[in-house]
């Protein structure tokens, strides 16, 4: 069974008992400030759990897209995944243990066909000093389902996990109890960090057994037994059952709640990757196809590449995944995670020799695994394919001008040519020490220390620098201010464009949060179809959703070779900061400033969906004419 089936089956198993199917909250959360991503099945739930009333009623069922950030370094050892989903249900004060552990195993069982004699469970051991006692009540249902299943299942006390190391598992053992480090549930973690006043309580965990052969290498032939909540790769958690039984006092103690509820939630591709039996989560239906792909672009097998394999197909989903919310790289927030996800997914398809661009080819393969459930992907596969293209070729001319930076600075490197590579040309540090050896040049002896005493100086100037001091004509960083700063260099490029390059040339600007003034070498009044004129092509380039990048020059070169656009030549030391609007073959501005600027020129336009307009013209001096303009809905 695949992973779209295993999904549709859930929402129809868990509907026909009663709950209503809710659809997914969006990837970013918008009433929730204090996180970039959804990142669990519960958040969007949790003002349900903690009282308020849904309107679909107390028994509810969905599943939700995640994205997790903090797993992004785990991503290549088979079993995690930043982009994921999480199948979940809800009782809000209606069913509760009985119940809940019954529906969770009967649908593994009857409806995913999992092998039952591969199935564990945990529960909460208790804890005597707090007066909350063991969860037996949730161990003998266990018990009573098994027993269904024709499974005598014994019940063992571990403890903790360390414990769980040494100890093992025996013969006919199916249902284990753990500390709350394993199997509690509160918003502040364990037992003695839970908020006052919060509901939580304990949990139970549902693990498949994988068997021997996928305990993970630095796992074998150690001491190290195996046992449900174990890192050692046998065992694999599918789902959690959360009992919200307790309510914390202002005095620090317990008691029960009058309204119990379940938070529950399973991962789906490590249920789909317990269906085919597969400890390599990438090798379920929402994975493969991806990797047979790179299996053809690369001309390797995933055998000897799976690392590089996995973080790709694991990266290029989760930023397909953000497009098709309407995302764009950037180098804020919610923005610089995808292009984090793109960087690093293009880095390793370097590592498999793949030198030319390929992101936007996956994109149809993860609209048809996608599509047909969540139907964002295919109605907006083209803007996807398009943002994707474009960072991707934004990233590779990064690339090959790093590389040419690091070939002048060799044969030897210190920490701090590192840091100016990644700095000024957004040549990142691992892949500057890789180029490094392949190149058979060598690093100073301290490059790793050097390189992050400049990235600690970096950040001490960033939080002394005086505000409001800019280059450029900016009076403020304010955010209209950025965008107008942005929107000006554009409206220099369009007046060339329209008016002829070697006509104008700037001679002065100030931007504040209200408008554009533009000084400019011209010799009269620009026509009204002009006016017209600029104006659309202003609003052209910011419709196309062009990246905006810097790096640093010398001088002669950026203004000789690059053709930059710069007014005092004459003032400019031996470097230089240029800022290029668009990427290789669609540069829509290069222009000598000491920004800020937008990341992309779609955030000009903003949610507002404002339009660039000139408000006023005048002479300014003898031949030089002043424009005034702004943004504006």
């Amino acid at each position: 069974m695949d992973a779209n089936k295993i999904r549709k089956k859930f929402l129809e198993f868990m509907e026909s008992r009663g709950h209503a199917v809710i659809a997914p909250a969006p990837l970013v959360l918008l009433d929730d400030p204090t996180t970039l991503f959804t990142g669990s099945g519960m958040q969007p739930l949790l003002p349900y759990l903690l009282g308020q009333e849904h309107a679909k009623g107390d028994k509810l069922v969905d599943c939700q897209p995640c994205l997790r950030v903090q797993d992004i370094d785990d991503v290549g050892d088979n079993r995690h995944t930043t982009c994921f989903e999480m199948l979940g249900n809800w009782s809000l004060g209606d069913y509760f243990k009985k119940e809940q552990i019954n529906y969770f195993l009967d649908f593994l069982v009857e409806e995913v066909g999992l092998d039952i004699n591969k199935i564990y469970a945990t529960c909460f051991i208790g804890d005597e000093e707090n007066g909350i006692p063991r969860d037996d009540e949730a161990a003998e249902i266990w018990k009573e389902a098994f027993k269904r299943y024709g499974i005598d299942a014994k019940i063992v006390e571990i403890n903790t996990a360390e414990n769980g190391d040494k100890r093992g598992i025996k013969e006919g053992e199916r249902i284990f109890f753990y500390n709350d480090k394993e199997n509690w549930w509160s918003r502040g973690g364990g037992i003695a960090t839970t908020p006052l006043g919060d509901p939580c309580g304990p949990d139970s965990e549902v693990f498949y057994d994988f068997g021997e052969d996928a305990i993970l290498p630095e796992f074998k032939n150690t001491n190290i037994k195996s046992h449900p909540a174990g890192d050692n790769g046998q065992f694999v958690e599918i789902g959690n059952q959360v009992f919200m039984q307790y309510r914390r006092n202002e005095d620090g103690s317990f008691s029960e709640l009058e309204k119990k509820n379940i938070d529950f939630g399973a991962g789906l591709e490590r249920i789909s990757a317990a269906a085919i039996d597969s400890a390599d989560i990438f090798k379920i239906s929402l994975l493969w196809p991806i990797v047979e792909e790179l299996e053809k672009l690369s001309g390797k097998k995933y055998d000897g590449h799976r690392y590089e394999m996995q973080v790709i197909a694991d990266h290029v989903k989760g930023a397909v995944s953000l497009a098709a919310n309407d995302l764009v790289p950037s180098n804020k927030e919610q923005g610089y995670v995808m292009r984090r996800l793109l960087r690093r997914a293009i880095l390793q398809a370097l590592h498999l020799g793949i030198e030319d661009n390929f992101v936007a080819g996956i994109v149809p393969i993860v609209v048809r695994i996608y599509g047909e459930h969540y139907t964002e992907f295919a109605k907006n596969e083209k803007n996807i394919i398009s943002v994707l293209e474009r960072e991707e070729k934004t990233f590779r001319q990064t690339l090959r001008r790093g590389l040419k930076e690091l070939e002048k600075r060799s044969p030897k490197l210190t920490g701090k040519d590192l840091f100016v590579l990644q700095d000024t040309y957004g040549f990142p540090f691992e892949l500057a020490v890789e180029q490094v050896g392949i190149h058979g040049y060598k690093l100073s002896e301290k490059y790793k220390e050097e390189f992050d005493a400049k990235l600690t100086e970096q950040r001490e100037r960033s939080r002394t620098a005086t505000k409001g001091r800019f280059k450029g004509g900016l009076d403020s960083a304010g955010e209209m201010n950025i965008r107008l700063h942005t929107t000006a260099h554009i409206l220099l490029s369009a007046l060339k464009e329209v008016l002829g390059d070697k006509n104008v040339s700037q001679k002065g600007s100030n931007i504040d949060a209200e408008r554009i003034r533009l000084d400019f070498a011209f010799d009269r009044k620009l026509t009204e179809d002009e006016v017209a004129k600029v104006e659309e092509v202003v609003n052209g380039i910011i419709a196309k959703n062009l990246p905006v990048s810097s790096a640093e020059y010398d001088t002669d070169y950026a203004l000789d070779e690059l053709k930059a656009v710069g007014a005092f030549r004459d003032r400019y030391g031996d470097k230089v900061n240029v800022y290029t609007i668009g990427c290789d073959d669609c540069v829509a501005s290069c222009e000598i400033c000491g920004g800020p600027h937008v990341a992309n020129t779609s955030e000009i336009a903003g949610v507002e969906k404002l339009k660039f307009k000139i408000k006023k013209q005048e002479a300014s001096s003898a031949g030089v004419r002043r424009i005034k303009a702004t943004l504006e809905k």
